[in-house]
């Protein structure tokens, strides 16, 4: 079992100091994972979490919407889908009513990268929690924001 006091080899004045770090280590941690995962599709974590979007809305939806959807909050979510546009895994279309509304669909290829994706590793990262442990994260996690 980690202990992030040793892994960082630092104190904390309190258990409310040490969760908050916990947390922010812990998705710092994910994060690493999900980009070794991702590595050799050359797509970030982000771009992943739009191709994901995208597929589950089943329809073009405005960039607006997709960035409200995101895990990850990026001021940059426009880049993001202007790299996967140039991959081919995503088009775009301008609303006929207004010129600055713009609907993001993803393409065929797109759907196909995302079966090529196996997200697996992530379930193995979480297989330590039983589900009851795992229903009691949530809930403290739901608390805190």
């Amino acid at each position: 079992m980690g202990d992030l006091a040793k892994e960082i080899n630092s104190k904390f004045p309190n258990e409310k100091v040490k969760a908050l770090l916990n947390i922010k280590y812990t998705a710092s941690w994910l994060d690493q994972i999900g980009n070794e995962i991702l590595k050799p599709y050359k797509i970030s974590e982000q771009q992943y979490n739009i191709l994901r979007i995208l597929r589950g809305a089943g329809k073009a939806i405005t960039v607006n919407e997709v960035k409200e959807r995101m895990i990850q909050k990026s001021p940059n979510a426009t880049r993001l889908m202007d790299k996967l546009f140039d991959k081919q895994l995503i088009e775009r279309t301008r609303c006929e009513n207004d010129r600055r509304v713009v609907y993001i669909k993803i393409k065929k290829k797109g759907d196909e990268l995302l079966e090529k994706i196996n997200m697996k590793e992530f379930d193995d990262v979480l297989k330590v929690l039983t589900e009851q442990e795992a229903k009691t994260l949530n809930t403290l996690l739901d608390k805190i924001r």
